[in-house]
């Protein structure tokens, strides 16, 4: 979509003390969190603020999300991010965000694909104007989890979307499922599986959980690691995930 060297942004981020769990450790879905927040900026910043997508009735919806944990990240830790955007297609773009320490080591990244919506929510085209990202045409898939079925021992539990995990959107934030996840695990009996490092996640989107909705949780273990589907009340699939501790 354009020719320009890729445009990267930056931002510092301190963990806070309610960012980390009883271990003193980052939550997997803080790094969404910072990863969201600095894609809305570095979008703001080049021009497309919020008010700029309210305008063309646009949204961006995240898809799938890949978040790799690769050293231990504290309480009171600086970190910086770094994100831009390596790849567009026809309605969809994949962004990479680095996360380093105070001395420069990589200590996570997150690849997070959004797909761009109209007023009714439907995929629609990005607009030529991204091409001021400077990303190349994608050469991958949209990210994807598979699962499976699962195991005779699955661990079953049900809960209600809080009014404190809805966005701007008015529905759960992406973020959020990435905590739904680990508290599907823990009450697997896996505590340490959600606070190992180095650990992987992956989440494939299928549909948003909405205000006040009961999900249904399935968890199971599958190949050295986590599997895990939402649904709603209805059965419709709401995520798939995968928790993969090394």
């Amino acid at each position: 979509m354009s020719d320009r060297a890729a445009d990267t942004c930056a931002s510092p981020y301190r963990v806070r003390f309610d960012e980390a769990g009883p271990d003193g450790r980052l939550r997997t879905s803080v790094l969404l969190r910072y990863t969201q927040d600095l894609a809305s900026y570095h979008s703001a910043i080049r021009g497309f603020d919020r008010a700029w997508y309210q305008g063309r009735g646009l949204a961006w919806m995240v898809r799938a999300a890949d978040v790799a944990v690769l050293a231990p990240i504290a309480y009171g830790d600086d970190l910086v991010g770094t994100t831009q955007v390596v790849g567009l297609r026809r309605v969809w773009a994949r962004r990479r965000t680095a996360f380093v320490d105070k001395d420069g080591a990589m200590v996570a990244w997150v690849h997070i694909d959004w797909v761009l919506l109209d007023a009714r929510f439907r995929p629609t085209r990005i607009p030529e104007e991204f091409g001021a990202f400077g990303a190349p045409e994608a050469t991958v898939a949209l990210g994807r989890v598979e699962l499976g079925s699962a195991s005779s021992d699955a661990v079953v539990g049900r809960f209600d979307v809080r009014p404190q995990e809805l966005d701007p959107m008015d529905h759960a934030n992406n973020a959020v499922y990435a905590d739904w996840l680990d508290e599907a695990v823990i009450a697997a009996g896996d505590l340490a599986a959600t606070r190992a490092v180095p650990r992987r996640v992956r989440l494939e989107y299928a549909q948003s959980a909405e205000r006040g909705a009961t999900v249904g949780s399935t968890v199971w273990r599958a190949d050295d690691g986590w599997s895990c589907r939402l649904s709603d009340a209805a059965g419709t699939e709401l995520l798939r995930a995968r928790l993969e501790p090394a």
